[in-house]
């Protein structure tokens, strides 16, 4: 029971129950705008208290490290969607348009920052080069992400022009993030006393949006268009996606030499998708009968990349203590 709790925590069952909220009590009228707007106003503040939390010292430190970067940055912007958009000739018959879109929109996400950062110290790792990379990957997919979305899918699908997202990103993400990190020598030491009690902020903001989102789709028909056996499927994908690329970064990880508290960060930080980042930005490039299908992959793909490190890192932890014993 322990175990099973340790892999469904909290959070995911909350987001699940908000998920069926949104099936069996979609927001509408006046209250999807009502919504709409809370939602505005809790992304500013979640971005504006991650840019307070950020620590120059942590980046300078980690900084140094650029053929750890590289790595971390070529599995989360070129391997995952490349990967994605290889797969496209049986991934889209498979799951339909919307659905597949929503794979493509996961791939070429920016990595998580508090759970890489998180792993890669359970299992003691290079802890500020993954604050360096963490962080870097999930400033850098703001501008990235729409760009490579454009690029991969090669029709609107759903999305809102580039150069338009873009702008919208910066004025509801960017622009909070950079005000947060101004003001952190002022408030930082604030924020850092009370990082647990933040963290409410960050799961708060995720679940308004989840539910915002879906019940906009719900409404205009989500689960007419997407099929009990598409989720399964899509849950194999996540799968198997996350397979591939926890193997290909651990693989490359010790072709090149890396020491293990390197690649431990390689491995946490390459593997990842946001959806602190993935769940604000969707609000932006996708329209409301596209957004669903859009969020279902990073959903699906976030809990099983959690349970599955919860195991990785634990293994990692129990092979250096082998390892420092023998030694």
């Amino acid at each position: 029971m322990s175990r099973l709790r340790l892999l469904f925590d909290n959070f995911t069952l909350i987001l699940i129950a908000i998920v069926v909220a949104a099936t069996l009590f979609p927001a509408h009228g006046q209250g999807a705008f009502i919504f709409e707007r809370i939602t505005s106003l809790a992304i500013a503040l979640l971005f504006f208290l991650h840019g307070a939390k950020l620590s120059r010292p942590a980046i300078v430190a980690g900084a140094t490290h650029w053929r750890l970067h590289l790595m971390v940055f070529a599995s989360t912007f070129i391997m995952f969607p490349c990967i994605a958009y290889a797969l496209k000739p049986v991934l889209e018959p498979l799951l339909g348009e919307p659905l597949y879109v929503g794979v493509i929109y996961l791939c070429v996400l920016p990595g998580t920052v508090q759970s890489a950062i998180a792993f890669t110290a359970i299992a003691r790792g290079n802890i500020p080069a993954a604050v360096c990379s963490a962080s870097a990957s999930s400033l850098i997919g703001i501008g990235l992400t729409p760009l490579l979305l454009s690029l991969f899918l090669k029709t609107d699908a759903g999305a809102a022009s580039t150069v338009d997202a873009i702008a919208n990103i910066s004025v509801q993400i960017l622009l909070p993030f950079l005000a947060g990190h101004f003001l952190r020598p002022w408030i930082g030491n604030w924020v850092d006393r009370n990082r647990f009690r933040l963290a409410n902020v960050d799961q708060t903001s995720i679940l308004l949006v989840v539910y915002t989102a879906f019940s906009a789709s719900v409404t205009g028909g989500l689960w007419q268009t997407v099929p009990v056996t598409s989720l399964l499927i899509l849950t194999v994908v996540c799968c198997a996606l996350l397979a591939l690329v926890l193997y290909a970064t651990t693989s490359l990880a010790r072709h090149f030499q890396f020491n293990t508290e390197d690649e431990i960060t390689i491995v946490f930080c390459g593997s990842k998708k946001s959806m602190a980042t993935g769940v604000p930005m969707a609000q932006v490039l996708f329209n409301s009968s596209a957004i669903g299908p859009a969020l279902l992959p990073l959903i699906i793909f976030h809990q099983i990349q959690l349970m599955v490190c919860v195991v990785l890192a634990q293994n990692y932890l129990r092979r250096r203590a082998s390892a420092t014993s023998a030694a």
